[in-house]
Parts: C-alpha cells; structure tokens; sequence
C-alpha cells in the first residue's frame, strides 16, 4: 500500500481549509532521513509544509518536495547562553512570521526551544517527537546528571499543554515519563519509530562467502562501537572467520564522537573496516549477514534495526529500550547486556556460525517490520495526532 492510499482517508477534512505545518528538526540530513514521508504525506494531505533547519547538503531534496525551507541558526550541541537566547528569538520570530497551524518539533534542543517560542508567540498546535531520551538520560555523568534534572523540570513547565501531544517511540519512555511525573499519559502519543518503505528495504538472500556483520550508526561511542571492536577483536583472535563493517560518519558536534584516528587505527589494524557514510543502505544490508547495534544511548527505535529487520537480517543489539522493541530476543534475533563484549562476541559467534538460525531470524524479522513498523502506519497514527489538534481547536 502506498503512502498515498494510506493517508486518503485523513485527507478530506484536511483539504477544506489549507492549514500550515511547520517542522523544525536540527540538521537537515535528518529531516530527510527520519521524517520526510511524514512531510510528504502531511502535504499530500493538503497542508502546506514548511521546514526550519540547518541547511548543509540537503536542501534541495527538501525543496524538490514543495516545502518552504527556513535556514536557522540552532544547532545541537551549542552550549552558548547568548546564541541558545538568540535561537529562540529567532524561531519566535519564524513562527510570528509564518503563522503556521501546527508545529511539529523533532529532538531535545527544538522541543525545548521550539515549545518556549511557540507558546510565546501563541502557535495553536505544538508537536513534540521525542527520539529516544539520547545521552543525556542514559549517562551517569555528573554533567549529564545536572542536565537531567533541568530537562525534566523543562518538561514539566511546557510540555503539559492543552494544545499540544507529545510523542514517544518505546513503553519504556512512555513510563519513564509518566512515572517521574514529567508528561501527563494524557498528552502523550505511542507511535512506534519513523517506520520503514517496505517496498524499498526488501529481502534479498545472503551472498557467498565469509559472515559479514554491519554496525550502521553515528561513530559514537555510546552506540556501542568500541564493544563491538572488541567482540570483534575476540572473535578473530580465536579463528572466527568473519568481517566486521562499521558504517557512518563521525559527529564532531557530539561530545561523544570517536575520532577519525581511532578509526583509522582500528581500520589498520585489521580488526574492522570503516566504510563510512553510505547512501545506499539497501545495498549494504544485502551484503551483511548479521546487523549489530550494541547501543547505550538512550534510543527511541533504532531506524537501522528496523531497516535490518525489514530487509531479512537477524540482528544482534542490546537489552535497551527501543532496541528490545524491534528484536525480540530468540526471534529475530539476541539481546546482550549494555557494554558487555564478551557476551556480544558470544552471541554473534553463534549467528556466524549458524546460516539456518540467522535465515529463520530474518524471515520473523521481516513479519515484525511489515506488521508494526512499515511507514504508512507510522505516519497514518502521526496524521491521527495532528487531525486531533485541528479538531480541538475548532
């Protein structure tokens, strides 16, 4: 079913009388990535969509859809007072200027900057996607522990509103949320993920040759790499067969980023190929045979797992929320413990070694991701939220 049909039935009340969305996401690769059926569908739909985000390398995918493309100056990592000021100035200003029906605000920094500017200059809806709770909720560091309590308290004051919804990706956010008193469960919304083009992450049949194991994801260390460089490292030095493919880019932004050397060193060593960022990740998961994310970061649903899944891959992550909502441990795939490489070396040995569990893995992989993760059902429930709005406020 396309996105199209799909969204039919939202589409009539919506098309009466034009309403404006606005997205605000940080970067533009992500926009594009995570959120752009969404858009497309939401146009389709009959709303006119405006995007606000650091423009790098992909404006013109976002313009070649239609949408209206605000350049802004907030970024993620920032940690200046005056520019954080100066941010939500500018956005209050965007959306006086815009005047859009609907905002949309993806990620920690635009829900807590986007909601203060939004409410400040009285926008009638407010949509905040909550990603996964990120770093600063999975860390024990004593700056990650201050920033914590500050973003609930922010939680608390702004995201409790009569006209706004809250959406998160996993229960286990949803209870995180909840339980410490920080989002009402009246305002929140479960919406499982970005979803998946099943029709473009299809399943193909592993290709000859030595077990190939994929880690796709931001060169983080909370994402689990340096575990997976050591499972990697453990499994070689005992005679395993195998290659190990790191996929991504490194995200000087991020405090937590690993340095292109240490790749590089990894890289030469022989322990693991580093193939950085790759566009075409269909072309990718037809060449693994077991996809890994031995995640701490505090996700929402990996994109990448449910791209594996749907692709036909077993996968090996960890016992996290979000990565224990797409794989279900024992059938399409294993759960290890967070920062545990010899158990993440055991449970991968026991998938390069068995081509007969990894094929029956993935074929419950694909039934998970077409039953409860495909991108009509994601966006068709994110449609629901927004008609919702619009229709509590008349």
């Amino acid at each position: 079913m396309s996105i199209h049909l799909c969204v039919q039935k939202n589409s009539q009340r919506l098309k009466e009388v034009k309403k404006k969305i606005l997205f605000l996401v940080t970067e533009d690769w992500y926009f594009c990535s995570h959120r752009l059926a969404l858009a497309c569908a939401a146009r389709d739909a009959g709303f006119e969509v405006t995007v606000a985000t650091h423009v790098h390398d992909h404006g013109d995918v976002i313009t070649k859809e239609g949408f209206k493309l605000i350049s802004i100056r907030l970024r993620r990592q920032t940690t200046n007072l005056l520019k954080d000021v100066l941010s939500i100035l500018e956005l209050a200003k965007i959306y006086r200027t815009e005047r859009p029906d609907i905002v949309h605000h993806v990620g920690m920094k635009p829900i807590l900057y986007g909601t203060f500017a939004a409410r400040t200059v009285r926008v009638p809806s407010i949509v905040n996607a909550i990603a996964g709770m990120g770093y600063v909720f999975s860390s024990t560091q004593p700056h990650a522990r201050i920033l914590k309590l500050l973003i609930k308290a922010a939680f608390r004051l702004i995201l409790n509103i009569r006209n706004g919804k809250v959406i998160i990706q996993n229960p286990d956010d949803l209870k995180l949320l909840t339980n410490s008193n920080m989002i009402k469960k009246e305002s929140l919304s479960l919406i499982k993920g970005s979803g998946v083009d099943l029709n473009h992450f299809i399943v193909t049949q592993e290709i000859p040759g030595k077990p190939t194991v994929v880690l796709a994801s931001r060169m983080l260390w909370n994402k689990g790499i340096n575990e997976f460089v050591n499972a990697a490292k453990i499994l070689l030095g005992t005679g395993i067969r195998a290659r190990f493919i790191l996929i991504g880019k490194t995200d000087p932004d991020n405090p937590v980023s690993i340095p292109i050397t240490t790749l590089k060193d990894w890289q030469d060593e022989g322990i693991i190929e580093w193939w950085g960022y790759q566009e075409n990740m269909v072309l990718v998961f037809s060449r693994a045979h077991i996809v890994c994310l031995p995640s701490f970061y505090g996700e929402g649903v990996p994109k990448v797992l449910i791209e594996a899944a749907s692709c036909g891959r077993a996968i090996v992550t960890t016992d996290m929320p979000g990565c224990r909502e797409i794989v279900r441990h024992g059938e399409n795939g294993l759960l290890v413990p967070v920062r545990d490489s010899i158990a993440l070396a055991a449970a991968l040995k026991s998938l390069i070694e068995d081509p007969f569990l990894r094929k029956r893995m993935g074929a419950r992989g694909r039934e998970i991701a077409v039953n409860e993760f495909s991108v009509e059902k994601v966006v068709a429930e994110t449609l629901d939220v927004y008609k919702g709005l619009l229709s509590s406020c008349g």
